[in-house]
């Protein structure tokens, strides 16, 4: 072989092996772009997990305080009923009293109107 094609072949090798490392060069650049854009992405995700799970606590906390207080408003929801129907009742009573009183005064007022005309 001549001498000139051997200094080629030795330039491409070295070339070729120039263009490889950079090339590799490149790659674990962009692969280290890449796991640092992966690690920051990962770092937001985390965050908003720790903030939703911080909201969920909270809207159960407060679930649970409405839960508590719509229960409360039922007790005294069932106790007004019952004093609702209490009252009621003894509106009813006192309606019957009212009939019976009336009937009593009509009946005296017949009994005086008879003693009148007797007079």
């Amino acid at each position: 072989m001549s001498t000139i094609v051997i200094i080629a072949i030795v330039l491409a090798a070295i070339v070729l092996s120039v263009f490889l490392a950079s090339a590799l060069r490149r790659r674990r650049e962009q692969q280290a772009r890449r796991r640092e854009r992966l690690a920051t992405e990962a770092d937001g995700h985390r965050t908003q997990a720790d903030a939703q799970v911080s909201r969920a606590v909270e809207a159960g906390r407060e679930a649970e305080a409405r839960r508590h207080e719509a229960e409360r408003h039922a007790k005294l929801a069932d106790h007004h009923a019952a004093q609702a129907a209490e009252q009621e009742r003894q509106a009813a009573d006192l309606e019957q009293r009212k009939q019976r009183a009336a009937r009593s005064a009509d009946l005296h007022d017949e009994r005086a109107t008879e003693a009148e005309r007797e007079l």
